[in-house]
């Protein structure tokens, strides 16, 4: 079972906490706000009330031992950054860090956290880049500088097999997964929607007329492709 700490829990870490949780994973969760600890009580494998500055507290722990620590601290950048500081010293493998500005997050880069986060950033420009056209229906930035998008097949996909739309080999975006809708006729004979998803899509398979492509790509040449899609 993946093992997980969450260390600050306001709306970012409870999700993200709980949503760990949820599905399947052992989840530890530290706040200093009681009332925050206990909330996440039923909601998570353990919850403690420690102030992650405490070095002594923070050993006891065991966190060295967490497949990853996420560290949902924003505003706070000072109390942030210690704790960066004291995961790093005690072995800490993995860090997740929160951070609400370039400065706290150049300063936890130079400490060493593998992974640096800006949610409420990130969630602004995926709902920018899907309300910027009307064939897309989610998008997501990777951190490998990627993205993942939905994209409603336009008009000039329709009736092409996936090898003459050419994807992976004229823009670099591999499709991943096709989404479709196709009416059938139940044992009862009544007429009914069902949803499919070819999660192995082939060089001959066919675009129809509502299909969801999922793709993924350099995040450069998906937003070129949304722009040419438009």
């Amino acid at each position: 079972m993946a093992k997980f700490a969450v260390i600050g829990l306001g709306k970012f870490g409870m999700t993200v906490a709980t949503t760990l949780y949820k599905h399947g994973a052992e989840v530890l969760a530290i706040d200093n706000n009681q009332d925050l600890v206990d909330e996440a009580q039923n909601l998570v494998t353990s919850a403690y009330k420690i102030d992650s500055t405490d070095e002594a507290s923070i050993k006891q722990l065991q966190l060295q031992e967490m497949d990853a620590v996420i560290l949902a601290i924003g505003q706070n950048v000072e109390v942030s950054i210690l704790t960066s500081a004291i995961l790093k010293k005690i072995g800490v493998a993995y860090i997740h860090a929160k951070a609400d500005n370039n400065l706290h997050a150049k300063i936890l880069e130079i400490i060493g956290v593998q992974n640096i986060v800006f949610p409420e950033v990130q969630i602004g420009e995926q709902l920018a880049n899907t309300l910027l056209s009307k064939n897309i229906e989610n998008y997501i930035d990777l951190t490998s500088g990627h993205s993942i998008v939905e994209l409603i097949a336009p008009k000039e996909y329709i009736g092409k097999t996936l090898q003459e739309i050419a994807l992976p080999s004229e823009k670099n975006i591999n499709v991943i997964a096709i989404k479709s809708e196709r009416l059938i006729v139940t044992e009862n004979g009544e007429n009914t929607i069902e949803k499919r998803i070819n999660d192995l899509p082939g060089a001959n398979d066919i675009v129809h007329e509502g299909d969801v492509l999922i793709l993924l790509g350099p995040k450069n040449r998906i937003n070129d492709l949304i722009t040419q899609t438009t």
